[in-house]
């Protein structure tokens, strides 16, 4: 049954905009200069993440960064260079752990470390760049960069597996070095998700290319806010949103997730841009996983830019069904109720 439409109004004098009305264009030339860590880890540094001393393999996570920060400071630069550095075990380094251990602060901690032609971005980022210039000419653009820098790798289906097999191959060839975080171990990746026992040659190219460093702990975002999401009432919905002083929006639940089907992923960057908070009526539980998986998109680049979630309706931290939670994408769907409780208590 189609959603009624939300009013766009909180009161006669203040007009609310809408995320279903948002149309975000990005060039390929736009997609490529995104690629930086999220404005959130701009200070992002060895020096300032803490290991939690409970798990000592955070610290030793740090130090396997530091390591590798200083290899790839020494490593050769293309194919032609005259004496090859020291050799290292291999060209690529990838965090694996539960989400909320500091993955992504120490990539980016990385990234500001390195040298040279460097580049950050989420998987789906990469992908989404060589779909918009074709495998050919974004080889030759990320060709021979000092770092890749690969957030939230996860191989989804057999099309992703081939390209990014390939993409890396080239890469390192060009004496780029590669560094990644996934909550899935390289040789575990598309478990659950696709056939991956027939993709089993990439898939082990693909971790063969990488020393894997297993990061233990909590989420440091459960640390210090209650485990569950805030549910507004409707009457606390329309006090918040007539206090916000920035950019934010108001839209019917449903209506968001049939817009989302409408913007590549790798749009909702610009989606979401300029704005300080959004607004989400009547949040029900899904039923549909492509739905669920494009909302998780969302709320990945929601978390990056610290956009404030307020919503009525079913908590956002019990939207995945049990049977979501049991299958393939289980990680992914328990990493977005951990975003979502942070940005909806923030």
């Amino acid at each position: 049954m189609p959603c009624d439409r939300v009013e766009t109004t909180v009161e006669p004098t203040t007009t609310i905009a809408r995320l279903i009305d948002r149309q975000p264009g990005m060039t390929a030339a736009e997609l490529v200069g995104h690629l930086t860590p999220p404005p959130q880890f701009a200070e992002a540094g060895l020096e300032n993440y803490v290991p939690d001393a409970r798990y000592p393999s955070q610290a030793e996570a740090v130090e396997a960064m530091r390591t590798f920060s200083s290899e790839t400071i020494a490593a050769p630069r293309g194919l032609f260079s005259r004496k090859p550095a020291a050799p290292v075990a291999r060209p690529g380094i990838y965090l694996d752990g539960g989400f909320g251990v500091g993955k992504t602060h120490l990539l980016a901690a990385l990234w500001h470390r390195t040298r040279g032609r460097k580049y950050f971005g989420t998987f789906i980022e990469y992908t989404a760049i060589v779909g918009a210039l074709g495998y050919r000419e974004a080889v030759a653009h990320f060709r021979g960069a000092s770092l890749i820098a690969i957030d939230e790798f996860e191989l989804d289906d057999p099309g992703d597996t081939m390209v990014m097999s390939r993409l890396l191959g080239e890469l390192v060839a060009s004496g780029s070095r590669i560094a990644a975080t996934s909550n899935t171990p390289p040789h575990a990746l598309g478990e659950g998700r696709f056939a991956a026992q027939d993709f089993l040659r990439e898939i082990h190219a693909l971790a063969d290319r990488f020393t894997t460093v297993r990061i233990d702990g909590e989420d440091y975002r459960k640390r210090d806010i209650e485990g569950h999401a805030v549910s507004l009432s409707d009457e606390e919905f329309d006090a918040r949103i007539a206090a916000e002083t920035g950019g934010v929006t108001v839209d019917a639940f449903d209506d968001v997730l049939r817009h989302l089907a409408t913007v590549h992923p790798s749009r909702y960057v610009g989606l979401i841009a300029g704005l300080g908070a959004i607004g989400l009526r009547g949040v029900r539980v899904l039923d549909n996983q492509t739905d669920a998986l494009r909302l998780v998109a969302l709320v990945d680049r929601l978390y990056d830019a610290q956009v404030r979630i307020l919503a009525t309706g079913v908590p956002l931290d019990q939207i995945f069904p049990e049977e979501m939670l049991a299958g393939g994408y289980r990680k992914k769907y328990l990493r977005a109720v951990s975003r979502m409780i942070a940005l909806t208590t923030s």
